[in-house]
C-alpha cells in the first residue's frame, strides 16, 4: 500500500534564507527522493495587460498567486501523479508557454513567502518551516537577486521594497509565522536547526518505508 509523501512547507520574507534551506534539504535527503515546488511558479498571468498596468500590480498579497492550481498540483502529487508547473517570466510578468515536469516522490517541498497564509494550503503541509532574517539583510538579498536575475533596475526594487513589499510582509507573511513548527533564525546558516529538521525527515521516511 502506497504511503503519503511528506509535505514540507518554507516560508519567511523575501531574502530570508528559504531557498537556502529548501537547497540544503534536497542535498541531505537526496534530490531523487525530493519534489520541489516554488511558489513563485505560480505568478498569475498577466499577457492580458499592457506592461504600464503589469508593472503596478501588488505581486506581493496573496492574490497574485494561483493557489488553487498551486494546491491541486500538491494533491496529484500526494497521490502519486506527476504534474506539469509553469516557467514565469519575471521580466514581462507572464507566464511562459512551457511548463516543468515534475514528478511524485517520498518529499515533497514547497518554497514561498506566502505558503502559510491560506488554510486550505497550509493544512497540507506536515512540517512548516519558518525561515527568519533581518529585514536589512532580507532587503540586500532581494536587491541583488532581482538586479542579477528579474531584469530589474535599482529604482524599482526600491518603489517596489517601499510600496508592496515591506507593507505586504507586515500584514500577511510575518503573521504567518505563527503557524510555523519550526522557525529558524539565520536561514541556511543555521546548522542546529536544519540538523534537526533532517533528522525529522528522515524518521517521517523511515515511517513510511516502514
Amino acid at each position: 500500500m502506497r504511503k503519503r509523501p511528506v509535505v514540507i512547507g518554507i516560508a519567511g520574507g523575501t531574502g530570508s534564507g528559504k531557498t537556502t534551506v529548501a537547497e540544503a534539504i534536497v542535498r541531505r535527503i537526496g534530490p531523487e527522493r525530493i519534489a520541489l515546488i516554488q511558489q513563485d511558479s505560480y505568478y498569475k498571468d498577466q499577457s492580458h495587460l499592457p506592461i504600464e498596468e503589469r508593472v503596478r500590480i501588488n505581486y506581493d498579497h496573496p492574490e497574485s498567486i494561483d493557489t488553487a492550481l498551486l494546491i491541486r498540483h500538491l494533491q496529484e502529487l500526494i497521490a502519486g501523479r506527476p504534474v506539469e508547473v509553469p516557467i514565469y517570466d519575471f521580466t514581462t510578468y507572464t507566464r511562459t508557454p512551457h511548463t516543468r515536469r515534475v514528478e511524485p516522490r517520498p518529499v515533497i517541498l514547497v518554497e514561498g513567502i506566502l505558503v502559510f497564509v491560506e488554510k486550505a494550503l497550509r493544512d497540507l503541509f506536515d512540517i512548516k518551516i519558518y525561515v527568519d532574517a533581518d529585514p536589512d539583510i532580507r532587503f540586500i538579498r532581494r536587491l541583488r537577486r532581482d538586479l542579477a536575475e528579474r531584469g530589474r533596475t535599482l529604482e524599482s526594487v526600491i518603489q517596489q521594497y517601499l510600496s508592496t513589499v515591506r507593507p505586504m510582509h507586515l500584514e500577511f507573511v510575518e503573521p504567518s509565522k505563527r503557524y510555523a513548527d519550526i522557525i529558524i533564525p539565520e536561514g541556511g546558516f543555521n546548522t542546529v536547526a536544519l540538523d534537526m529538521i533532517i533528522a525529522r525527515i528522515r524518521a517521517l521516511l523511515e515511517e513510511n518505508e516502514g
